[in-house]
């Protein structure tokens, strides 16, 4: 403690209060080895006494190769993953001095095998990775393939809930799901309509759970309203506006919730159907703001795509390093947006 306010000892304050040198205090610390019974146990007190909290770039200034960190999105058209891929290069520039260096991988997640394959080998020269998940069993075994070797695996935006990851990173996906089911049913208004979901995959959890949370909404809330279909996408653009245009030429469609991405795909059928259909999806991009803008999309429910990478970042390093971690600065939380209250 220094001057009344706890963890702000420095290593140097411990070694004055232990009565041992700076070089021992920081053997001690940093179980290097080499201290004595005596000195380990007086440096372990002054630590205890100071409420010292050891600086993590402290010890990242002082190693002697660079820790490589892994950030796997998915390769494609979503604006989403390309601004958190964006938002990560911006994080690595600054850990570039903390000697840590971050490589954006694209893969094809929704191929299990190519992402397990993709995450192994990516594993011989990482210390750690952030993946956007796809839930299989191949892509779990390579998790916990990881794992075993101490390889540490977040991952983030979609979960791999049945491996030995260390931790998920993104928002609660079935809440989201329940409040896009609540947008719905509010637009759609008593004599609620069919609505059309999209997912890119049903291989995907964040997509899974955001169904579920729509389908439990609609269900216990509004039950005038109708799901028409569930169609897959892979957030591309072309293969969403097919499908969006074979389900509206289907019969009559009031509504339309995308749980994924390729919301300019959407917007191309309802267009070319000249169908005044409510619209609601997910994430602020310069893909969706000009169809928020323009009234194509009702609503959207937008997660900040900086404060995942910043997260998986800090998150990774943290499993690395023995680093403390504020659980509500991790927390990923969720916003409606509307043509209403749009940031500039």
């Amino acid at each position: 403690m220094r001057d009344g306010v706890p963890g702000f000892a420095t290593l140097r304050d411990v070694a004055r209060h232990a009565g041992v040198s700076l070089a021992t205090a920081d053997r001690v610390v940093n179980r290097r080895g080499g201290a004595s019974a005596r000195s380990t146990a007086r440096v372990e007190a002054a630590v205890a006494a100071l409420d010292f909290r050891p600086d993590p770039r402290a010890a990242d200034l002082s190693r002697k190769r660079l820790t490589r960190l892994g950030l796997v999105v998915p390769r494609g058209e979503n604006p989403f993953f390309s601004d958190i891929a964006r938002e990560a290069r911006c994080a690595a520039a600054d850990l570039g001095g903390r000697r840590v260096l971050v490589e954006v991988v694209e893969t094809d997640i929704f191929s299990p095998r190519a992402l397990a394959l993709e995450l192994v080998a990516l594993g011989e020269r990482m210390e750690g990775l952030a993946v956007v998940g796809f839930d299989h069993p191949l892509v779990a075994e390579a998790v916990d393939a990881l794992e075993a070797k101490g390889v540490a695996v977040v991952t983030l935006v979609s979960d791999v809930p049945r491996s030995a990851r260390r931790r998920y990173i993104g928002i609660d996906n079935r809440a989201a799901g329940r409040v896009a089911g609540s947008l719905v049913g509010r637009f759609l208004g008593r004599g609620g309509g069919r609505v059309g979901v999209l997912v890119a995959s049903l291989g995907l959890t964040d997509h899974l759970e955001r169904l579920a949370g729509f389908r439990d909404t609609i269900a216990g809330r509004f039950p005038a309203v109708e799901i028409a279909d569930v169609l897959e996408g892979r957030d591309e653009r072309g293969v969403t506006r097919a499908k969006v245009s074979a389900l509206l030429a289907g019969g009559a469609i009031d509504a339309i919730y995308n749980a994924g991405a390729a919301n300019a795909g959407v917007a191309d059928a309802l267009g070319e159907a000249g169908a005044a259909t409510i619209f609601v999806g997910h994430e602020l991009t310069q893909e969706t703001r000009p169809l928020i803008l323009s009234g194509v999309m009702d609503a959207a429910i937008v997660q900040s795509a900086g404060h995942e990478a910043r997260s998986a970042l800090r998150l990774l390093l943290a499993e690395l390093t023995g680093a403390a971690v504020v659980e509500d600065q991790e927390r990923i939380r969720i916003e409606i947006l509307m043509a209403d209250n749009l940031p500039g």
